[in-house]
């Protein structure tokens, strides 16, 4: 009777521990499919400056710095653009772009950045004499 009770036992409990895997599994799956279309990725596009910037894009995955210094993320050659002229850094489902105290300014669509500001899918922003277009990969 005893060597009944101990089959069903295991039975059960391997029975349980299927059980649990399957939901384990199930959540891990359904996790991943849930961050792969959340995580579309802002992308910066040089459409109009230097000819050796035209056509580069850049993932922005965390802050990006634009400028003419060594350290900017998107180095611009020209006497219209501050060291550390713009800074685009997603936040959340947005992207915000930031004017670094420029001398000359930064321009979303025509707009004079004076603070930091969203952008959409399809804007342009303006960096001395270049034009960035934003967009989700």
């Amino acid at each position: 009777m005893i060597d009944i009770v101990l089959l069903v036992g295991r039975l059960l409990l391997v029975a349980l521990l299927y059980l649990f895997l399957f939901a384990v599994m199930k959540t891990g799956i359904g996790l991943v499919r849930g961050q792969r279309e959340k995580d579309r990725t802002w992308t910066v596009s040089v459409e109009r400056g230097p000819k050796e910037l035209r056509g580069v894009s850049i993932q922005v995955l965390g802050p990006v710095v634009v400028g003419r210094a060594p350290g900017a993320d998107i180095l611009i050659p020209g006497g219209y653009v501050s060291g550390r002229h713009a800074r685009f850094q997603p936040m959340g489902k947005e992207l915000i772009v930031e004017d670094l105290d420029s001398r000359n300014g930064t321009l979303v669509n025509g707009e004079e950045v004076t603070q930091p500001t969203a952008v959409r899918e399809g804007d342009i922003v303006t960096v001395g004499d270049v034009e960035m277009r934003v967009s989700r990969a």
